[in-house]
Protein backbone atom coordinates (compact mmCIF):
# COMPACT_ATOMS: atom_id res chain seq x y z
CA UNK A 1 0.00 0.00 0.00
CA UNK A 2 1.34 3.70 -0.67
CA UNK A 3 1.63 6.18 1.29
CA UNK A 4 -0.27 9.58 0.73
CA UNK A 5 1.12 11.54 -1.50
CA UNK A 6 1.51 14.91 0.02
CA UNK A 7 2.84 16.82 -2.97
CA UNK A 8 -0.65 16.86 -4.30
CA UNK A 9 -1.79 18.76 -1.82
CA UNK A 10 -1.64 22.35 -1.36
CA UNK A 11 -1.89 22.90 2.04
CA UNK A 12 0.00 26.08 3.17
CA UNK A 13 2.30 25.94 6.25
CA UNK A 14 1.07 28.19 8.81
CA UNK A 15 0.79 31.88 7.76
CA UNK A 16 1.92 32.50 11.44
CA UNK A 17 5.26 30.24 11.75
CA UNK A 18 5.01 27.62 14.42
CA UNK A 19 6.95 29.92 16.87
CA UNK A 20 8.01 27.63 19.79
CA UNK A 21 6.16 28.95 23.07
CA UNK A 22 8.55 31.34 24.84
CA UNK A 23 5.76 31.89 27.47
CA UNK A 24 7.03 29.76 29.84
CA UNK A 25 6.34 27.88 33.06
CA UNK A 26 5.35 29.88 35.79
CA UNK A 27 6.31 33.14 33.85
CA UNK A 28 3.45 35.30 34.60
CA UNK A 29 5.34 38.19 33.84
CA UNK A 30 6.12 37.04 30.24
CA UNK A 31 2.72 36.25 29.94
CA UNK A 32 1.60 39.79 30.82
CA UNK A 33 3.86 40.86 27.79
CA UNK A 34 1.99 38.39 25.16
CA UNK A 35 -1.66 40.39 26.58
CA UNK A 36 0.39 43.69 25.38
CA UNK A 37 1.44 43.02 22.31
CA UNK A 38 -2.04 41.28 21.86
CA UNK A 39 -3.97 44.21 23.16
CA UNK A 40 -1.62 46.43 20.88
CA UNK A 41 -3.19 45.17 18.03
CA UNK A 42 -6.60 44.95 18.97
CA UNK A 43 -6.39 48.42 19.89
CA UNK A 44 -4.20 49.50 17.14
CA UNK A 45 -5.11 50.73 13.65
CA UNK A 46 -6.42 47.62 12.84
CA UNK A 47 -9.66 47.21 11.41
CA UNK A 48 -10.18 43.13 11.51
CA UNK A 49 -9.28 39.67 10.13
CA UNK A 50 -8.53 39.53 6.08
CA UNK A 51 -9.34 36.35 5.67
CA UNK A 52 -7.07 34.26 3.12
CA UNK A 53 -9.49 32.48 1.15
CA UNK A 54 -13.37 32.37 1.67
CA UNK A 55 -13.53 28.70 0.64
CA UNK A 56 -11.30 27.69 3.71
CA UNK A 57 -11.80 27.55 7.23
CA UNK A 58 -8.55 27.60 9.69
CA UNK A 59 -8.42 26.11 13.04
CA UNK A 60 -5.91 27.28 15.36
CA UNK A 61 -3.89 24.52 17.52
CA UNK A 62 -0.96 25.20 19.74
CA UNK A 63 -0.05 21.29 19.72
CA UNK A 64 -0.44 20.90 15.89
CA UNK A 65 0.37 16.68 16.17
CA UNK A 66 -2.68 14.72 17.64
CA UNK A 67 -1.83 11.56 15.12
CA UNK A 68 -3.37 10.11 12.20
CA UNK A 69 -7.28 11.12 11.87
CA UNK A 70 -7.91 7.01 12.26
CA UNK A 71 -9.74 5.43 14.67
CA UNK A 72 -6.04 3.82 15.66
CA UNK A 73 -4.12 6.31 14.93
CA UNK A 74 -5.49 9.12 16.61
CA UNK A 75 -3.88 10.68 20.17
CA UNK A 76 -6.03 9.58 22.81
CA UNK A 77 -7.13 12.51 23.71
CA UNK A 78 -10.29 14.74 22.53
CA UNK A 79 -7.98 16.62 19.75
CA UNK A 80 -7.24 13.82 18.07
CA UNK A 81 -10.96 12.35 18.55
CA UNK A 82 -12.25 15.40 16.80
CA UNK A 83 -9.95 15.36 13.81
CA UNK A 84 -10.91 11.58 13.19
CA UNK A 85 -14.46 12.65 13.75
CA UNK A 86 -14.54 15.10 10.48
CA UNK A 87 -13.79 11.74 8.34
CA UNK A 88 -15.49 9.45 10.05
CA UNK A 89 -19.48 9.46 11.16
CA UNK A 90 -21.26 7.36 13.66
CA UNK A 91 -24.75 6.08 14.48
CA UNK A 92 -25.85 9.35 16.23
CA UNK A 93 -24.65 12.48 16.80
CA UNK A 94 -25.19 15.29 19.13
CA UNK A 95 -25.52 19.45 18.36
CA UNK A 96 -26.26 22.08 21.19
CA UNK A 97 -29.21 20.26 22.56
CA UNK A 98 -28.92 16.44 22.89
CA UNK A 99 -28.53 13.37 20.01
CA UNK A 100 -29.46 14.12 16.77
CA UNK A 101 -29.16 11.58 13.22
CA UNK A 102 -25.86 10.50 12.30
CA UNK A 103 -25.70 7.67 10.12
CA UNK A 104 -28.98 6.67 11.55
CA UNK A 105 -32.17 8.51 11.14
CA UNK A 106 -34.17 7.18 13.67
CA UNK A 107 -33.26 4.43 15.87
CA UNK A 108 -35.23 3.07 18.76
CA UNK A 109 -34.48 0.59 21.99
CA UNK A 110 -36.53 -2.72 22.75
CA UNK A 111 -35.84 -3.74 26.04
CA UNK A 112 -37.54 -7.22 26.08
CA UNK A 113 -35.11 -8.24 23.78
CA UNK A 114 -32.28 -5.80 24.78
CA UNK A 115 -31.91 -4.49 21.22
CA UNK A 116 -31.41 -1.30 19.77
CA UNK A 117 -32.55 -1.28 16.04
CA UNK A 118 -31.03 1.68 13.82
CA UNK A 119 -31.89 2.81 10.38
CA UNK A 120 -29.76 4.46 8.09
CA UNK A 121 -29.62 7.35 5.57
CA UNK A 122 -29.37 5.28 2.78
CA UNK A 123 -27.90 8.67 0.93
CA UNK A 124 -24.70 8.02 3.20
CA UNK A 125 -21.68 7.29 1.10
CA UNK A 126 -18.24 6.26 1.73
CA UNK A 127 -15.62 8.71 0.87
CA UNK A 128 -14.72 6.12 -2.69
CA UNK A 129 -18.24 6.47 -3.57
CA UNK A 130 -19.56 2.89 -1.88
CA UNK A 131 -23.08 2.90 0.12
CA UNK A 132 -23.10 2.86 3.53
CA UNK A 133 -25.07 -0.22 4.76
CA UNK A 134 -26.00 -2.34 7.50
CA UNK A 135 -23.29 -4.66 7.08
CA UNK A 136 -20.62 -2.00 7.61
CA UNK A 137 -22.28 -1.54 11.07
CA UNK A 138 -21.87 -5.21 11.73
CA UNK A 139 -18.47 -5.38 10.34
CA UNK A 140 -17.36 -2.75 12.52
CA UNK A 141 -18.70 -4.40 15.88
CA UNK A 142 -16.84 -7.66 14.65
CA UNK A 143 -13.75 -5.93 13.52
CA UNK A 144 -13.73 -3.74 17.34
CA UNK A 145 -14.14 -7.23 19.22
CA UNK A 146 -10.87 -8.49 17.35
CA UNK A 147 -9.13 -4.86 17.03
CA UNK A 148 -10.37 -3.14 20.26
CA UNK A 149 -11.31 0.62 20.08
CA UNK A 150 -10.05 2.19 23.26
CA UNK A 151 -12.60 5.04 23.63
CA UNK A 152 -15.92 2.87 23.41
CA UNK A 153 -16.42 -0.68 24.85
CA UNK A 154 -18.41 -3.45 23.27
CA UNK A 155 -17.86 -6.34 26.19
CA UNK A 156 -21.37 -5.89 26.57
CA UNK A 157 -22.94 -6.91 22.73
CA UNK A 158 -23.83 -9.99 22.05
CA UNK A 159 -24.27 -9.87 18.47
CA UNK A 160 -25.63 -7.91 15.42
CA UNK A 161 -27.78 -8.65 12.84
CA UNK A 162 -28.75 -6.49 9.07
CA UNK A 163 -32.18 -7.06 8.39
CA UNK A 164 -31.50 -5.39 4.84
CA UNK A 165 -29.09 -3.16 3.29
CA UNK A 166 -30.18 0.07 5.86
CA UNK A 167 -31.92 -1.84 8.77
CA UNK A 168 -29.17 -3.15 11.47
CA UNK A 169 -30.44 -4.39 15.22
CA UNK A 170 -27.63 -4.92 17.77
CA UNK A 171 -28.23 -7.53 20.60
CA UNK A 172 -27.15 -6.94 23.86
CA UNK A 173 -26.30 -9.68 26.36
CA UNK A 174 -26.88 -7.31 29.21
CA UNK A 175 -28.03 -3.99 29.95
CA UNK A 176 -25.85 -1.51 28.99
CA UNK A 177 -26.77 2.15 30.17
CA UNK A 178 -24.12 4.01 28.12
CA UNK A 179 -25.12 2.38 24.85
CA UNK A 180 -26.31 5.74 22.63
CA UNK A 181 -23.22 7.65 24.05
CA UNK A 182 -21.04 4.61 23.51
CA UNK A 183 -21.44 2.74 20.92
CA UNK A 184 -24.13 4.76 19.00
CA UNK A 185 -22.32 8.54 19.49
CA UNK A 186 -18.66 7.40 19.99
CA UNK A 187 -18.28 4.43 17.93
CA UNK A 188 -17.13 5.44 14.16
CA UNK A 189 -18.15 2.96 11.78
CA UNK A 190 -15.76 1.81 9.38
CA UNK A 191 -15.81 0.16 5.80
CA UNK A 192 -16.13 -3.48 5.43
CA UNK A 193 -14.95 -3.06 2.13
CA UNK A 194 -11.87 -1.31 2.87
CA UNK A 195 -11.08 -2.37 6.85
CA UNK A 196 -11.82 -5.91 5.77
CA UNK A 197 -8.28 -6.20 3.96
CA UNK A 198 -6.49 -4.26 7.17
CA UNK A 199 -4.73 -6.76 9.68
CA UNK A 200 -1.99 -4.26 11.29
CA UNK A 201 -4.85 -1.34 12.10
CA UNK A 202 -2.48 0.37 14.32
CA UNK A 203 0.02 0.85 11.93
CA UNK A 204 -1.63 1.80 9.01
CA UNK A 205 -1.27 4.91 7.59
CA UNK A 206 -2.44 4.06 4.12
CA UNK A 207 -4.93 6.41 2.56
CA UNK A 208 -7.66 3.53 2.24
CA UNK A 209 -7.61 3.50 6.45
CA UNK A 210 -8.97 7.40 5.70
CA UNK A 211 -11.68 6.26 3.86
CA UNK A 212 -14.97 7.23 5.79
CA UNK A 213 -18.46 8.70 5.49
CA UNK A 214 -17.89 11.80 7.24
CA UNK A 215 -18.53 15.56 5.87
CA UNK A 216 -14.25 15.65 5.04
CA UNK A 217 -11.92 14.03 3.70
CA UNK A 218 -8.42 13.58 4.85
CA UNK A 219 -6.01 14.92 2.47
CA UNK A 220 -2.79 15.51 4.49
CA UNK A 221 -1.21 15.61 7.94
CA UNK A 222 2.35 17.32 8.40
CA UNK A 223 3.78 15.87 11.66
CA UNK A 224 6.51 18.43 11.55
CA UNK A 225 4.16 21.26 11.04
CA UNK A 226 1.31 20.33 12.56
CA UNK A 227 -0.62 20.78 10.22
CA UNK A 228 -3.85 18.99 9.01
CA UNK A 229 -5.74 19.36 5.73
CA UNK A 230 -9.34 17.84 4.98
CA UNK A 231 -11.38 18.41 1.90
CA UNK A 232 -15.07 18.98 1.71
CA UNK A 233 -17.09 15.50 0.88
CA UNK A 234 -19.36 17.35 -1.62
CA UNK A 235 -21.73 13.81 -1.92
CA UNK A 236 -22.34 13.80 1.98
CA UNK A 237 -25.43 12.95 2.74
CA UNK A 238 -26.34 15.83 5.45
CA UNK A 239 -25.32 18.64 3.02
CA UNK A 240 -22.27 19.30 1.33
CA UNK A 241 -20.25 21.29 3.91
CA UNK A 242 -19.86 25.07 4.16
CA UNK A 243 -16.55 25.22 3.28
CA UNK A 244 -13.81 23.84 0.97
CA UNK A 245 -11.00 23.12 3.02
CA UNK A 246 -11.07 22.55 6.62
CA UNK A 247 -6.84 23.32 7.85
CA UNK A 248 -5.73 23.15 11.36
CA UNK A 249 -2.93 25.47 11.66
CA UNK A 250 -0.82 25.10 14.37
CA UNK A 251 0.74 28.12 16.58
CA UNK A 252 1.63 28.88 19.95
CA UNK A 253 0.19 32.50 19.01
CA UNK A 254 -4.17 31.17 18.69
CA UNK A 255 -4.98 34.69 19.94
CA UNK A 256 -2.67 36.29 17.43
CA UNK A 257 -3.81 34.07 14.45
CA UNK A 258 -7.03 34.88 15.07
CA UNK A 259 -7.13 38.55 15.09
CA UNK A 260 -4.81 38.77 12.38
CA UNK A 261 -7.45 36.72 10.14
CA UNK A 262 -4.59 33.40 10.39
CA UNK A 263 -6.96 31.31 11.71
CA UNK A 264 -11.00 31.58 12.01
CA UNK A 265 -11.50 29.77 15.47
CA UNK A 266 -9.15 29.50 18.57
CA UNK A 267 -9.46 29.33 21.67
CA UNK A 268 -8.92 32.14 24.09
CA UNK A 269 -8.09 33.33 27.55
CA UNK A 270 -10.99 34.99 29.05
CA UNK A 271 -9.27 38.13 29.25
CA UNK A 272 -9.26 38.80 25.89
CA UNK A 273 -13.17 38.40 25.28
CA UNK A 274 -14.09 41.69 25.77
CA UNK A 275 -12.00 42.73 23.68
CA UNK A 276 -12.50 40.52 20.71
CA UNK A 277 -15.93 40.91 20.97
CA UNK A 278 -15.54 44.71 19.99
CA UNK A 279 -13.80 43.86 17.45
CA UNK A 280 -16.59 42.06 15.94
CA UNK A 281 -15.57 38.71 16.77
CA UNK A 282 -17.89 35.90 18.43
CA UNK A 283 -16.98 34.55 21.61
CA UNK A 284 -18.66 31.62 23.35
CA UNK A 285 -18.41 29.88 26.81
CA UNK A 286 -18.63 25.92 27.22
CA UNK A 287 -19.83 24.72 30.60
CA UNK A 288 -17.62 23.18 33.19
CA UNK A 289 -17.09 20.03 31.30
CA UNK A 290 -12.48 19.44 31.68
CA UNK A 291 -10.83 19.35 35.02
CA UNK A 292 -7.34 19.76 36.10
CA UNK A 293 -6.59 17.10 38.10
CA UNK A 294 -3.24 16.01 40.63
CA UNK A 295 -3.02 12.07 39.55
CA UNK A 296 -1.72 10.33 42.79
CA UNK A 297 0.47 6.99 42.22
CA UNK A 298 -1.96 5.25 44.65
CA UNK A 299 0.53 2.33 44.19
CA UNK A 300 3.13 3.13 46.05
CA UNK A 301 3.17 4.26 50.03
CA UNK A 302 2.48 6.39 51.16
CA UNK A 303 0.01 7.52 48.39
CA UNK A 304 -2.03 4.04 48.69
CA UNK A 305 -3.51 5.12 52.50
CA UNK A 306 -6.74 6.77 51.78
CA UNK A 307 -5.70 9.55 54.83
CA UNK A 308 -2.88 10.24 53.28
CA UNK A 309 -4.80 11.41 50.36
CA UNK A 310 -7.37 13.25 51.95
CA UNK A 311 -4.74 15.00 53.97
CA UNK A 312 -2.99 16.15 50.34
CA UNK A 313 -6.83 17.34 49.43
CA UNK A 314 -6.97 19.65 52.73
CA UNK A 315 -3.52 20.62 51.82
CA UNK A 316 -4.55 22.18 48.54
CA UNK A 317 -6.52 25.29 47.91
CA UNK A 318 -7.77 25.46 44.51
CA UNK A 319 -8.91 28.87 45.16
CA UNK A 320 -5.57 30.05 45.62
CA UNK A 321 -4.88 28.06 42.52
CA UNK A 322 -7.36 30.13 40.15
CA UNK A 323 -6.77 33.02 41.79
CA UNK A 324 -3.06 33.34 40.93
CA UNK A 325 -2.63 31.47 38.31
CA UNK A 326 -5.05 32.25 36.20
CA UNK A 327 -6.19 35.68 37.38
CA UNK A 328 -9.47 34.49 39.25
CA UNK A 329 -11.19 32.71 36.08
CA UNK A 330 -11.91 28.81 37.73
CA UNK A 331 -14.12 27.51 39.63
CA UNK A 332 -13.42 24.70 42.29
CA UNK A 333 -13.90 21.34 41.34
CA UNK A 334 -16.18 18.65 42.80
CA UNK A 335 -14.34 16.07 44.55
CA UNK A 336 -16.69 13.75 42.86
CA UNK A 337 -14.97 14.22 39.56
CA UNK A 338 -18.52 15.02 37.57
CA UNK A 339 -19.09 18.50 36.20
CA UNK A 340 -21.20 20.99 38.67
CA UNK A 341 -23.42 21.63 35.73
CA UNK A 342 -23.96 17.91 34.91
CA UNK A 343 -27.14 17.05 35.21
CA UNK A 344 -26.21 14.02 37.79
CA UNK A 345 -23.89 16.05 39.78
CA UNK A 346 -24.27 15.24 43.72
CA UNK A 347 -24.34 18.23 45.38
CA UNK A 348 -23.49 16.33 48.73
CA UNK A 349 -20.39 15.27 47.78
CA UNK A 350 -17.89 15.17 50.55
CA UNK A 351 -15.91 18.43 50.35
CA UNK A 352 -11.99 19.33 51.85
CA UNK A 353 -12.30 22.86 52.55
CA UNK A 354 -8.72 23.97 52.20
CA UNK A 355 -7.34 23.34 56.09
CA UNK A 356 -3.33 22.84 56.15
CA UNK A 357 -3.75 22.02 60.40
CA UNK A 358 -6.16 19.00 59.77
CA UNK A 359 -3.41 18.31 56.97
CA UNK A 360 -0.90 18.39 59.44
CA UNK A 361 -3.09 16.44 62.31
CA UNK A 362 -3.92 13.90 59.63
CA UNK A 363 -0.03 13.47 58.79
CA UNK A 364 0.50 12.89 62.70
CA UNK A 365 -2.18 10.41 63.48
CA UNK A 366 -0.51 8.48 60.31
CA UNK A 367 3.07 8.52 62.66
CA UNK A 368 4.87 11.49 60.35
CA UNK A 369 6.92 13.26 62.62
CA UNK A 370 7.96 16.75 62.33
CA UNK A 371 11.66 17.12 61.75
CA UNK A 372 13.68 20.48 62.72
CA UNK A 373 13.54 21.13 59.15
CA UNK A 374 9.94 21.09 59.14
CA UNK A 375 9.41 17.85 56.76
CA UNK A 376 7.37 15.06 58.34
CA UNK A 377 9.92 12.12 58.71
CA UNK A 378 8.88 8.53 59.73
CA UNK A 379 11.06 5.21 60.27
CA UNK A 380 14.06 7.85 60.20
CA UNK A 381 13.46 8.96 56.24
CA UNK A 382 12.00 12.74 55.14
CA UNK A 383 8.26 12.80 53.64
CA UNK A 384 10.13 13.83 50.22
CA UNK A 385 7.75 13.77 46.77
CA UNK A 386 8.13 14.44 43.33
CA UNK A 387 5.15 16.61 41.22
CA UNK A 388 5.45 16.41 37.74
CA UNK A 389 3.53 19.53 36.15
CA UNK A 390 2.81 20.27 32.32
CA UNK A 391 0.75 23.06 31.31
CA UNK A 392 -2.12 21.43 29.74
CA UNK A 393 -5.41 22.72 29.22
CA UNK A 394 -8.82 22.79 27.54
CA UNK A 395 -8.80 21.27 23.78
CA UNK A 396 -5.13 19.99 24.68
CA UNK A 397 -3.79 23.94 24.21
CA UNK A 398 -0.39 24.30 26.55
CA UNK A 399 -1.00 27.50 28.38
CA UNK A 400 0.89 29.22 30.96
CA UNK A 401 0.37 28.34 34.24
CA UNK A 402 2.00 28.43 38.10
CA UNK A 403 -0.35 25.31 39.11
CA UNK A 404 2.70 22.79 40.09
CA UNK A 405 4.15 25.75 41.58
CA UNK A 406 1.66 26.67 43.99
CA UNK A 407 0.78 23.29 44.57
CA UNK A 408 4.12 22.29 45.38
CA UNK A 409 4.28 25.36 47.64
CA UNK A 410 1.15 24.50 49.67
CA UNK A 411 2.24 21.07 50.45
CA UNK A 412 5.80 22.50 51.46
CA UNK A 413 3.40 24.58 53.62
CA UNK A 414 2.46 21.42 55.80
CA UNK A 415 5.58 19.59 56.21
CA UNK A 416 6.33 17.81 52.70
CA UNK A 417 9.60 17.88 50.51
CA UNK A 418 8.24 18.63 47.44
CA UNK A 419 10.81 18.33 44.03
CA UNK A 420 8.95 20.22 41.46
CA UNK A 421 9.35 18.87 37.58
CA UNK A 422 7.86 20.68 35.06
CA UNK A 423 7.30 18.13 31.42
CA UNK A 424 5.58 18.45 28.24
CA UNK A 425 2.46 17.10 28.54
CA UNK A 426 3.13 13.80 26.20
CA UNK A 427 5.91 13.10 28.34
CA UNK A 428 3.55 13.27 31.48
CA UNK A 429 1.50 11.40 29.95
CA UNK A 430 3.86 8.25 29.09
CA UNK A 431 5.47 8.09 32.90
CA UNK A 432 2.09 8.37 34.70
CA UNK A 433 0.22 5.58 32.35
CA UNK A 434 3.68 3.36 33.52
CA UNK A 435 2.90 4.48 36.93
CA UNK A 436 6.57 6.54 37.09
CA UNK A 437 5.51 9.31 38.83
CA UNK A 438 4.15 10.06 42.91
CA UNK A 439 2.20 13.24 41.92
CA UNK A 440 1.17 14.67 38.63
CA UNK A 441 -0.77 17.76 37.52
CA UNK A 442 -3.11 16.76 34.41
CA UNK A 443 -6.13 17.36 33.33
CA UNK A 444 -9.09 15.86 30.92
CA UNK A 445 -12.74 16.39 30.05
CA UNK A 446 -15.57 14.22 29.28
CA UNK A 447 -16.83 14.96 33.05
CA UNK A 448 -20.45 16.60 31.46
CA UNK A 449 -20.80 13.51 29.12
CA UNK A 450 -21.93 10.46 30.26
CA UNK A 451 -21.66 9.46 33.88
CA UNK A 452 -19.47 6.02 32.69
CA UNK A 453 -16.82 8.59 32.53
CA UNK A 454 -16.87 7.90 36.03
CA UNK A 455 -15.71 4.11 35.66
CA UNK A 456 -13.34 5.80 33.47
CA UNK A 457 -11.85 7.50 34.79
CA UNK A 458 -11.26 5.01 37.96
CA UNK A 459 -11.34 1.57 37.29
CA UNK A 460 -8.50 -0.55 35.13
CA UNK A 461 -11.28 -2.55 33.55
CA UNK A 462 -13.23 0.54 32.12
CA UNK A 463 -10.11 2.66 31.60
CA UNK A 464 -7.08 1.24 31.66
CA UNK A 465 -5.82 2.68 27.92
CA UNK A 466 -7.04 6.23 29.30
CA UNK A 467 -3.82 8.82 30.12
CA UNK A 468 -6.22 10.15 32.58
CA UNK A 469 -7.76 7.01 34.49
CA UNK A 470 -7.13 6.71 37.79
CA UNK A 471 -6.58 3.06 37.50
CA UNK A 472 -8.08 2.52 41.22
CA UNK A 473 -9.71 -1.20 41.49
CA UNK A 474 -9.09 -1.85 45.23
CA UNK A 475 -12.38 -0.48 46.76
CA UNK A 476 -15.07 -3.10 46.69
CA UNK A 477 -17.83 -0.41 47.39
CA UNK A 478 -17.01 1.58 44.13
CA UNK A 479 -16.17 -1.34 42.12
CA UNK A 480 -19.84 -2.51 43.01
CA UNK A 481 -21.25 0.59 42.38
CA UNK A 482 -19.85 1.93 39.20
CA UNK A 483 -20.96 -2.01 37.74
CA UNK A 484 -24.51 -0.97 38.81
CA UNK A 485 -24.87 1.85 36.39
CA UNK A 486 -23.46 0.48 33.92
CA UNK A 487 -26.81 -2.00 33.78
CA UNK A 488 -29.28 0.22 35.07
CA UNK A 489 -31.66 1.45 32.31
CA UNK A 490 -33.86 3.24 34.18
CA UNK A 491 -32.63 6.94 34.21
CA UNK A 492 -33.63 7.61 37.85
CA UNK A 493 -31.98 4.51 39.42
CA UNK A 494 -29.34 5.77 37.33
CA UNK A 495 -28.79 8.64 38.79
CA UNK A 496 -28.76 7.50 42.85
CA UNK A 497 -26.22 5.20 42.09
CA UNK A 498 -24.47 7.71 40.25
CA UNK A 499 -24.91 10.22 43.36
CA UNK A 500 -23.30 7.12 45.56
CA UNK A 501 -20.14 7.08 43.11
CA UNK A 502 -19.27 10.30 43.30
CA UNK A 503 -19.86 10.12 47.41
CA UNK A 504 -17.47 6.81 47.96
CA UNK A 505 -14.99 8.43 44.95
CA UNK A 506 -14.89 11.81 47.01
CA UNK A 507 -14.35 9.62 49.81
CA UNK A 508 -11.40 7.36 48.32
CA UNK A 509 -9.71 10.25 46.34
CA UNK A 510 -7.95 7.86 43.74
CA UNK A 511 -6.97 11.56 42.30
CA UNK A 512 -7.96 15.11 43.33
CA UNK A 513 -9.89 17.70 41.53
CA UNK A 514 -8.74 20.50 41.09
CA UNK A 515 -10.75 23.48 39.36
CA UNK A 516 -12.68 23.69 36.09
CA UNK A 517 -10.96 26.83 34.01
CA UNK A 518 -13.36 28.96 32.28
CA UNK A 519 -13.31 27.96 28.82
CA UNK A 520 -14.03 30.24 26.05
CA UNK A 521 -13.66 30.16 21.84
CA UNK A 522 -13.59 32.90 19.45
CA UNK A 523 -14.11 33.11 15.76
CA UNK A 524 -15.05 35.78 13.13
CA UNK A 525 -19.07 35.10 12.08
CA UNK A 526 -18.11 36.94 8.64
CA UNK A 527 -16.96 33.32 7.68
CA UNK A 528 -20.85 32.15 7.95
CA UNK A 529 -20.06 29.39 10.71
CA UNK A 530 -21.84 29.20 14.03
CA UNK A 531 -19.26 27.09 15.79
CA UNK A 532 -20.72 26.21 19.17
CA UNK A 533 -20.13 23.80 22.40
CA UNK A 534 -22.19 20.83 22.35
CA UNK A 535 -23.64 19.80 25.48
CA UNK A 536 -22.19 17.59 27.07
CA UNK A 537 -19.26 17.20 25.05
CA UNK A 538 -18.80 16.03 21.72
CA UNK A 539 -19.23 12.23 21.40
CA UNK A 540 -18.57 10.69 24.98
CA UNK A 541 -17.66 14.81 26.19
CA UNK A 542 -15.51 16.13 24.20
CA UNK A 543 -15.37 19.84 25.40
CA UNK A 544 -13.95 21.54 22.41
CA UNK A 545 -16.02 23.74 19.93
CA UNK A 546 -15.30 21.96 16.70
CA UNK A 547 -18.57 20.38 16.08
CA UNK A 548 -18.84 18.94 12.97
CA UNK A 549 -22.89 20.06 12.36
CA UNK A 550 -21.42 23.10 12.42
CA UNK A 551 -20.20 23.17 8.84
CA UNK A 552 -22.93 21.05 7.56
CA UNK A 553 -26.47 23.24 8.78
Amino acid sequence: MALLDRTVHNIQTPLLPPVTDKISAGSLKRWAVWVLIAAGILFSGFSGPVWADDHDIRIADGKGDWGYPTPFRHYPRGPGYIRMSWVFDTLVWKDQKGYVPGLAKDWAYDPQHLAFTFHLDPAALWHDGTPVTAHDVVFTLAYFQQHPYPWISIDAVDRAKALDDHTVTIYLSKPYAPFLSDIGGTMPVIPKHVWQKITEPESCIDSACMVGSGPYVFKDFDKTQGTYLFEAFEPYYQGTPKKQRLIYVRTSKALMSLVTGQADLANIQPDMAASLEKKGLTVIENERGWNKKLMINHTRPPFDDRNFRQALAYAIDPQEIIDKSHRGFGTPASYGLLSVDHEMYNPDTPDYPYNPEKARQIMTDLGWTPGPDGVFHKDGHPLALELIASNLTVAGESVSDRDGEIIARQLRDIGIHVTLVNQEQTTTDSRVKNWDFDLAVSGHGGISGDPKVLNEMTASIYGGGSVNSARYDTCPELNALMDAQMTEMDPEKRKRLVFEIQAVYARELPAISLYYPVTLAAYNPDKGIEWFYTRGGISKGVPIPQNKLALIR
